[in-house]
């Protein structure tokens, strides 16, 4: 008889051990979690901050320098959360080289090199997978879904809090955008979100692992309500696309829109309360949140148990181009992802092949001056070291 996946992993005769490298919000919430999940048992935990390691713990092997833990071959399923691309990319091969599974919360490590680290774990027989709880895996469920159930997707996507000027937010000014200040939250991590580089980042990652397709001009970021998301294909450049959508209603949530073949089943849809567009063709489903580290376990789960991913890469479709906030001078280090200098806009990889992801920006210096709103390219800088070594990873991926 079929178990469900809690009864598999309770009555396991060893529990399923998971390593977390990087502790911040989002992995922290997971060890709160795994604590009361039968079963699952943390194995190690890695951070910079050896204190805050052993306070996400609760009594197991704590380091700060992940190598020797994950060569361990200790755990089972190895969390990635550092937020660090580069880090996070050296962190995920070394676990898939030791044998072991990857949930990559690290998205900006994925559009940077998540095919070619979805092509190492199956050669070596493990999972690498997104994980469960952050929306670019909850956008792909929606769309299995979808799929599974004979509907062509229209457009899939994420809520935000998004208006004109939002690209603008940096570290000093991101509160005034975001609307409220976090406890313990992280000007620079937020300023990403406001800036509208995370949504970017986020939405690649769900092109390159359904098949998505960005639109020509990136994220447009339309209000739209839940209610009108089955009108929102007629907004958009194309269909079979990504989106993320501002206002309150959605912010939280993720959503696919899909195509109503015919009048019968627009009639089923209609009568079982689903919302559908105001010509009778498309309809929509969402989920109004995300619980962030909370259900990470459901990827831990599925990828160590069952060897089932919750979103995988299969090539790189889209990307993120980090573009200048401000006018920037030759010879001035870029500061990454939500700093000062630039966003990430949302590009299909084939229109922008030389552009500098915003995920390799970090250090990289100017060799020429860039005006404002313009979109840098990977011959406009000079790379950092540790950017450099992975660009091949990068390019090697489409």
């Amino acid at each position: 008889m079929a178990r469900s996946l809690a009864e598999e992993l309770r009555d396991r005769d060893h529990p399923l051990r998971t390593g977390i490298v990087g502790v911040g919000k989002f992995a922290s919430m997971f060890a709160r979690q795994a604590a009361r999940v039968p079963g699952l048992e943390l194995a190690w935990v890695v951070d910079l901050d050896e204190d805050r390691a052993r306070a996400a713990a609760g009594g197991a092997p704590v380091a700060t320098d992940a190598r020797e833990l994950i060569e361990s071959r200790t755990a089972d399923v190895v969390v990635e959360a550092t937020g660090s691309p580069t880090a996070a990319i050296r962190h995920a091969l070394a676990a898939i080289e030791h044998g072991q599974h990857v949930v990559n919360v690290t998205v900006e490590a994925d559009v940077v090199a998540g095919p070619m680290l979805a092509r190492r774990a199956a050669e070596t027989g493990v999972v690498y997978t997104l994980a469960w709880g952050d929306q670019p895996a909850l956008i792909c469920d929606l769309v299995d879904w979808a799929r599974l159930s004979g509907f062509t997707v229209a457009c899939a996507g994420k809520g935000t809090r998004h208006e004109p000027g939002f690209e603008l937010a940096n570290p000093a000014t991101v509160w005034k955008y975001w609307g409220f200040q976090p406890e313990g939250a992280e000007p620079q991590m937020y300023a990403s979100f406001a800036d509208g580089t995370k949504s970017a980042i986020e939405l690649a990652a769900v092109c390159n692992a359904t098949g998505l397709e960005p639109q020509a001009e990136g994220l447009t970021f339309p209000v739209c309500d839940a209610d009108r998301l089955p009108d929102l294909p007629i907004r958009l450049s194309r269909s079979g696309t990504v989106e993320a959508v501002a206002g309150d209603a959605l912010r939280w949530g993720v959503y696919v829109v899909f195509e109503v073949p015919d009048e019968t089943t627009a009639r089923t849809l209609r009568e079982y309360g689903a919302p559908t567009s105001a010509d009778g063709t498309h309809a929509a489903l969402w989920r109004p949140l995300h619980l962030v580290g909370l259900e990470l376990a459901v990827s831990v789960v599925r990828a160590g148990l069952r060897g089932e991913a919750t979103g995988t890469p299969d090539r790189l479709r889209a990307s993120v181009a980090a573009t200048a906030k401000r006018d920037l001078r030759a010879g001035e280090a870029l500061d990454g992802e939500g700093g000062y200098c630039a966003y990430g806009t949302l590009v299909p990889l084939a229109e922008a092949p030389q552009h500098l992801p915003i995920g390799l920006s970090r250090g990289a210096v100017l060799e020429r001056d860039v005006v404002a709103g313009e979109r840098l390219s990977l011959g406009d800088v000079a790379l950092a070291g540790q950017a450099r070594e992975l660009l091949p990873l990068f390019t090697g991926s489409a």
